[in-house]
């Protein structure tokens, strides 16, 4: 009686452990959630950052005409009434930008 006893506890034991581990919401798919949620922070933050970014230009553009004239002509390619448009042909010049996370230290 007591083996029979034994080796119901034991099978109790392993089909417990088995759905603790793999089975549903067990510590396996709680370790894949983790990992996901992780995931997920990470590209929130780089969004909310580039928000913040996009928030700074549209106040810049909404509050200085000079903001609003120099997206014009960069971006457009608009010139002012006493400007006189030249275009140069070959290849431009190459510029040195600072990684994004760097400021220019002026």
């Amino acid at each position: 009686m007591i083996k029979l006893l034994t080796a119901f506890l034991v099978v109790l034991l392993a089909i417990t452990q088995y759905r603790l581990w793999w089975g549903e919401n067990g510590l396996l798919e709680l370790r894949q959630l983790q990992t996901q949620v992780a995931n997920q922070e990470e590209e929130n933050q780089f969004l909310s950052k580039r928000n913040q970014r996009l928030d700074a230009e549209v106040g810049d553009l909404k509050g200085s005409m000079d903001a609003v004239e120099e997206r014009a002509r960069f971006d457009l390619g608009m010139i002012g009434e006493e400007e006189t448009f030249i275009w140069l042909i070959g290849e431009p010049p190459q510029q040195f930008q600072l990684p994004e996370n760097q400021e220019n230290p002026q």
